[in-house]
């Protein structure tokens, strides 16, 4: 007797369990019982709470009502996820979660100290850092940076925080380093208090985590508590669930749209993944497929407008443009990387037979609109905001937030009164501090990048290695930025690569916002790139399958990820660069070489690929993603070849194919 296939009522994951695996695999996520436990009401419990409240209307209300020196303002900033961080993080393993140790309380005494000791004596102390520094200065300075190392350290493990000592090293003895990297060396208490500056830890990396991520991750917070997150979910089955490989698809719509905001693929891969892993294999996905179609599109989702994971406010600082320059440069790669996903699901579920969910498990589209359809209505304030007004990120984001506030009183299931808005506070600035742990530690390397001048002899040393070839280059500075990336949080690893990779782009005639995004593309996709890819780590936990098979079916499934870049790279009409008539020809184009691409990587098109078609539709794909009008007749011409002679086979072998 055939086994009942289970509805969507009755498919659950348990967490407790996906938590076990996932420590099990040394994945360190603040998210996922990487934190100590208190008691509720215990001292630390509110005293941890109330921090939290005290750090989300600092911020509230600096960036809305009265504004203070940066100095001021990012030293807070800092100190502020340090102590959450020191008291909900341990440093080492430890079987008791609800002791805070003696070591965690100086490392905090490390950040407020140095912080009290700037504020009295700052008339003076901007004058003298980095340059004549006093004794006391470098004292505070080196725990003030000591105190960072270990935020970083217990924020995203080893990889970041070794990366880091490496780089204060350097800037000591550069001067037994050979060849361009080479400098004549810093004393200890220059380049310390160096760090200590707005040109080090208190720099652009901290200066995009305090005035934009820290409230889009309170947007976020809200959104969860508002039960925004599952509306998005439900939104998403009832647009895609139908098609065949339905549940797939649905997670290409959920997480572009919990992942732009989220920050983290590893977050989001367990936010959305606990939703649609189970989905996928009730369907009938393999384990190990359905884990890597969540890493992949968990993973896309770091680079959808219009948050783009909190990294396009870091980019828009550095490049000095409006943040919908970054946003809107942004469309159409990121919709030429979903479009390969939904085909690459397509295209499989077609060769292996899936259908899509049947319509009595779906959700009504009218009834769901009808109950929550109001919570979309901060996600569009949200993007006018941003993109018609272009009002600044921080007002955006507070409307959004308010916005979300006065329409969770629509429905008493979703209704946020004071309580719910005090603990949403709380919970935000905890979701905050790895972000802020990571963009202080890549504050450090960014300001020994600066100071010993290494950032733009990196130009020179990529130019040399590469003989001034554009497309080596390019090769160079994606290897760069994956292995940068691995383990490390997308906004860090953007905005180390960004500081040592992107003049080397712009020298070779690269225009700006297509170096940038070519670095943050490859800085994003490092967390579905094995050895270290866990974004795909997290889907396994969750699928039960093998972490490996996961991250290379992963990286199978995500190949548009890894030719995109270059393609805008060489064709910058794919990033707004150029006029209208090439920018829409390129996404008529790409909106076929993306199906091309997958139907060479599913072996399917209009039925299944011939071994000599699908290497043929790869050239064809590469040559219609690429804009311009020579590949793009070559790659028509291809593909056009291709469609019309699996229509004659199907046609001679009598073989229906669904729609889709």
């Amino acid at each position: 007797m055939p086994e009942k296939k289970p509805s969507i009522d009755d498919i659950a994951v348990d967490i407790k369990d996906v938590e076990k695996k996932l420590e099990e695999m040394k994945i360190k996520d603040l998210e996922i019982g990487g934190m100590r436990e208190f008691k509720p009401k215990s001292p630390l419990a509110i005293a941890i709470y109330l921090i939290g409240l005290a750090m989300s209307f600092f911020h509230i209300w600096v960036l809305t009502i009265r504004a203070i020196d940066p100095w001021y303002f990012r030293t807070m900033h800092v100190v502020f996820a340090g102590v959450l961080l020191f008291l909900l993080v341990p440093g080492w393993k430890q079987k008791d979660r609800s002791k805070v140790h003696i070591v965690d309380w100086i490392l905090i005494a490390l950040l407020v100290a140095p912080a009290a000791y700037i504020f009295i004596v700052f008339d003076e102390w901007i004058y003298r850092v980095g340059v004549v520094p006093e004794t006391w200065d470098f004292i505070f300075s080196l725990m003030f940076v000591g105190a960072v190392w270990e935020m970083a350290r217990r924020a995203t493990g080893t990889p970041l925080a070794i990366l880091t000592a490496l780089f204060v090293l350097y800037g000591h003895f550069g001067a037994y380093m050979p060849g361009l990297f080479y400098h004549r060396g810093y004393d200890w208490d220059r380049m310390i208090t160096y760090l200590f500056s707005l040109d080090g830890i208190l720099g652009l990396p901290i200066q995009a985590s305090a005035h934009y991520i820290f409230l889009f991750v309170l947007f976020g917070a809200f959104v969860d508590s508002s039960g925004a997150g599952k509306f998005f979910v439900d939104f998403a089955r009832v647009i895609a669930g139908r098609y065949r490989g339905g549940p797939a698809k649905v997670s290409i719509v959920s997480s572009a749209l919990i992942g732009t905001a989220s920050g983290s693929s590893v977050a989001n891969v367990v936010v959305d993944g606990v939703f649609n892993i189970p989905l996928m294999k009730a369907s009938g996905f393999r384990g190990a497929i359905a884990g890597a179609i969540e890493a992949m599109n968990s993973t896309g989702g770091q680079i959808m407008p219009p948050v783009m994971g909190a990294g396009a406010f870091l980019m828009a600082e550095i490049l000095a443009v409006p943040y919908a320059r970054v946003a809107t440069a942004a469309i159409i790669p990121a919709l030429f990387y979903f479009l390969s996903a939904y085909w690459m699901i397509d295209f499989y579920s077609a060769a292996a037979g899936l259908k899509g969910i049947r319509r009595e498990d779906l959700p009504v589209f009218r009834k769901i609109m009808t109950e929550k359809g109001y919570l979309l209505f901060p996600i569009i304030v949200l993007l006018v905001s941003l993109m018609v007004f272009d009002w600044s990120a921080y007002r955006a984001a507070m409307l959004g937030i308010v916005s979300l506030i006065v329409v969770s009183w629509v429905r008493a299931s979703s209704r946020m009164g004071l309580q719910a808005i005090l603990n949403t506070l709380a919970k935000g600035a905890k979701g905050a501090m790895e972000i802020a742990a990571t963009c202080a530690a890549a504050g450090i390397i960014v300001g020994v990048l600066t100071q010993t001048g290494l950032g733009t002899k990196f130009a020179m040393i990529i130019f040399n290695y590469s003989g001034g070839n554009l497309y080596i280059a390019l090769v160079f500075t994606m290897i760069i930025a994956i292995v940068l990336g691995m383990g490390m949080p997308t906004t860090a690893a953007y905005a180390i690569c960004a500081s040592v990779l992107a003049p080397a782009l712009v020298q070779m005639q690269v225009p700006p916002i297509a170096a940038h995004l070519f670095i943050f593309y490859f800085a994003c996709i490092s967390a579905l790139t094995p050895p270290v890819a866990l974004a795909a780590f997290a889907a396994a936990a969750i699928a039960n399958a093998r972490s490996w098979e996961v991250g290379w079916e992963g990286m199978r499934f995500a190949i548009a990820g890894f030719l995109i870049p270059y393609m805008f790279v060489l064709g910058p009409s794919m990033v707004l660069v150029g006029e209208w008539w090439d920018i829409g020809l390129s996404v008529i184009t790409g909106f076929f070489g993306t199906a091309a691409l997958a139907g060479s990587v599913q072996g399917w098109l209009i039925t299944r690929c011939a071994k000599w078609e699908r290497i043929i539709l790869f050239f064809g794909a590469l040559c219609l993603i690429k804009p311009g009008w020579v590949t793009d007749i070559i790659g028509a011409a291809i593909m056009g070849g291709i469609i019309l002679l699996q229509l004659t086979r199907r046609k001679s072998n009598a073989v229906a194919q669904p729609v889709y």
